[in-house]
């Protein structure tokens, strides 16, 4: 064996993953800070879009033109139209059991409280720090499909898209995936900002706050990442995505004190069922093997 050939691979192998970190850490930080200047000058999100959207319209933009430079089209990222339907049902599955399983618990923990837990149809924004109120009329509903449709489309795209597929081909699948869900964490960081800076949140708080947005949101990512590497399309992280945010922002739980007092306990509780249901799936499905 040439030891010198053996050097020179390396060499070309260290190269090729410093160029992935510098490209894809390029792309999150421009995106990053479209989303920073949205969120605290523009504030789509308190205005009747409810959600801020301008710059994952930018980040859709941007997605399109990394796939020109590396002459690829959306279906390569797993938006294809084989094994739509299959991962859509099997991402709605996993919405709907988790949720229904969470809103189950947070009744529970309303009432043994002395509360009186019931639901309610309106739409929000989708926070938990700030919440602004677009009403429940179907403009309001309509838009807020639409916000979220956009939404899952930028982020899917861009993490479990993109991301991931130039991460797969330098890193092991699992590094790839850990990669994507740590950076999707960090994206959620950006909620504490305005209630950092209008003062309703120390920065105690604001910390605790963005270490929970990493850990709640980078859960889902790796689990969205596992169902993209199961299935090889992005249908099923991508439907349960869609389902989560629109439930999220539509059907609250009031009591006579207030609205969604306790939601953390059911966004907690449904990424890590959803989690471990795919955990369980993969499980099975290697053995299957």
């Amino acid at each position: 064996m040439n030891i010198d050939n053996c050097q020179d691979d390396s060499e070309e192998k260290d190269m090729v993953k410093r160029r992935t970190i510098s490209v894809v850490s390029r792309m999150f930080m421009l995106l990053m800070i479209i989303r920073v200047i949205e969120i605290i000058f523009v504030k789509t999100d308190q205005t009747w879009v409810g959600e801020n959207i301008l710059h994952k319209i930018c980040c859709i933009l941007l997605i399109w033109i990394a796939l020109g430079l590396l002459g690829l089209h959306w279906s390569d990222l797993g938006f294809s139209k084989e094994g739509l339907f299959t991962g859509m049902k099997y991402g709605m599955a996993l919405g709907i059991s988790t949720f229904f399983l969470s809103y189950a618990v947070e009744f529970i923990v309303l009432s043994a409280m002395g509360k009186h837990p019931a639901l309610r149809f309106y739409i929000t924004n989708f926070s938990l720090t700030q919440t602004h109120t677009n009403g429940s009329s179907l403009l309001a509903v309509v838009v807020c499909m639409i916000g979220n449709i956009v939404n899952v489309y930028a982020e899917e795209g861009l993490f479990r898209g993109l991301f991931y597929r130039i991460g797969v081909q330098r890193y092991s699948q699992k590094t790839a995936n850990i990669i994507q869900a740590l950076l999707f964490g960090i994206w959620h960081i950006t909620n504490v900002i305005n209630p950092l800076l209008d003062g309703s949140m120390n920065i105690a708080a604001a910390v605790f706050m963005g270490m929970g947005y990493v850990l709640l949101s980078g859960i889902l990512a790796y689990e969205w990442g596992m169902c993209a590497a199961l299935t090889g399309t992005l249908w099923t992280g991508a439907s349960e995505h869609l389902f989560n945010n629109f439930i999220s922002n539509s059907l609250h739980t009031v009591t006579e004190t207030g609205a969604d007092e306790w939601m953390i306990i059911r966004i907690t509780l449904s990424n890590v069922l959803s989690l471990l249901f795919v955990l369980i799936m993969s499980r099975k499905k290697m053995h299957g093997k």
